[in-house]
């Protein structure tokens, strides 16, 4: 009697995926089986059966999958979105929650785990934070998955929650800065007021991409001329000071940390390979609007210099003024900064070849001791492709188009986003 040769295993791999694909998960179902059979690690198979075993509410055996896919493969985000589906099913939100952050750290631009989050927050009462990860499924969201038939009340309660969310924002916003809006010429207070049609969602932002305080009506100007501004004499003056003391402190090795600091529970993003490592170094002086009394004291013709700029003050925000060191051969990913109520500045202190910032389409080289002024709220990355240190120092001003009364205005709506998220929510560095 002829039988036929088994399959190998990468066709039975494509076989399965082809039929989940097609919409019939119980053919599937059994060949994703055979698959374990064969190789009883592997992560696809186990994946695959224990969402197949999950819709069919076995919940211990799809458990058992699950956690047995984490071992093999921990990094895989659809696992973790399913661990977080059995634990909701089972009534633990506490669990759920859990496995559903991880999901999103892992793949932070994947749409369902934010959605999944978003139905979890707002299970426990928790609107504002559901709000935002309604947001973010929203924003990630394939706009041919949008339009099927199957998602439109999803979609209309995402659009209804975000919305809600948009319009309390605005109303404690007003509560907070209204008094300071009365009695002003409208062209005045035009930005600021754009500013809250903004966040309220009456209104969008279509030049540079600020991510949590947008001013609109500013320029998106990726590089600013350092003539045009009198302090920058006085503060490049002291480059062989600042210079002198930044080698003391390299000479001693001290004080510098990871830049990147991700908190516990939130995505890691882009930045995963640099967070929590000294590749991209940071020694502050001043830090969330607080003096390092200990590190600035080391560097005090640093602090007078930058004393010499508009810099931010917002309280718990800014000033921000620190030594930032980028080893050989380390990238900085593209990225938003949180607001263009600023320019970023960078002294140029150790500049080796083959470094360089480029901010939206144009890469600046850095020159030792000329001040480079930028908006940062314009995708901008830096990298370091020498064999040596480079190192800079960073520090914020206000940007130079706003008026006296909209940093005062700025500086109270920092406070009121803080006061509506909480002072240790994710907000950039506003």
């Amino acid at each position: 009697m002829n039988s036929r040769p088994p399959l190998p295993l990468a066709n039975l791999v494509a076989e399965a995926e082809s039929l989940t694909r097609a919409g019939r998960p119980q053919e599937a179902h059994g060949l994703w089986e055979r698959i374990l059979a064969i190789d009883p690690a592997h992560a696809t198979a186990l994946n695959q059966l224990g969402a197949l075993t999950l819709a069919h509410g076995d919940l211990d055996l799809a458990e058992s999958y699950l956690e047995r896919a984490v071992a093999v493969s921990p990094r895989t985000a659809t696992t973790h979105a399913s661990l977080s589906r059995l634990h909701a099913i089972r009534g633990d939100r506490e669990r759920a929650l859990a496995s559903i952050d991880v999901a999103i750290q892992i793949d932070p631009t994947a749409w369902v785990p934010h959605l999944q989050k978003a139905r979890l927050l707002e299970e426990t009462g928790q609107l504002r934070s559901a709000g935002l990860h309604w947001g973010s499924a929203l924003n990630y969201m394939p706009e041919a998955v949008r339009r099927q038939q199957h998602m439109e009340q999803t979609v209309l309660h995402a659009q209804a929650a975000v919305r809600r969310n948009q319009e309390e924002l605005a109303s404690h916003l007003e509560d907070g800065i209204g008094p300071l809006l009365q009695g002003h010429d409208r062209r005045e207070v035009e930005r600021m007021r754009h500013s809250l049609d903004i966040l309220a969602g009456r209104r969008s932002f279509v030049t540079a991409k600020p991510l949590t305080l947008p001013i609109p009506r500013l320029p998106a100007i990726p590089f600013f001329h350092r003539e045009d501004f009198d302090w920058v004499p006085e503060v490049e003056a002291a480059f062989p000071d600042i210079l002198g003391e930044l080698h003391a402190l390299l000479d001693q090795d001290a004080g510098f940390e990871p830049y990147v600091q991700t908190p516990e529970g939130q995505p890691k993003g882009q930045f995963a390979p640099l967070d929590r490592n000294v590749d991209w170094g940071a020694y502050f002086l001043w830090k969330h609007g607080r003096r390092i009394d200990a590190q600035a004291d080391l560097c005090p013709l640093t602090e007078a210099a930058i004393g010499r700029a508009p810099q931010m003050k917002v309280p718990g925000r800014a000033p921000v003024i620190f030594f930032s060191a980028l080893k050989p051969g380390v990238h900085i990913p593209p990225h938003n900064g949180a607001t263009n109520a600023r320019l970023t500045v960078h002294l140029p202190l150790i500049i080796p070849p083959d470094c360089a910032l480029r901010v939206g389409e144009e890469t600046h080289v850095w020159e030792p001791g000329r001040l480079v002024l930028f908006d940062d709220t314009i995708r901008h990355e830096a990298w370091n492709s020498s064999d040596r240190l480079r190192v800079v120092l960073i520090f914020d001003v206000w940007h130079p188009m706003l008026t006296a009364l909209e940093r005062e205005l700025v500086v109270a709506m920092t406070g009121s986003l803080m006061s509506f998220y909480g002072a240790n929510a994710d907000l950039g560095e506003l």
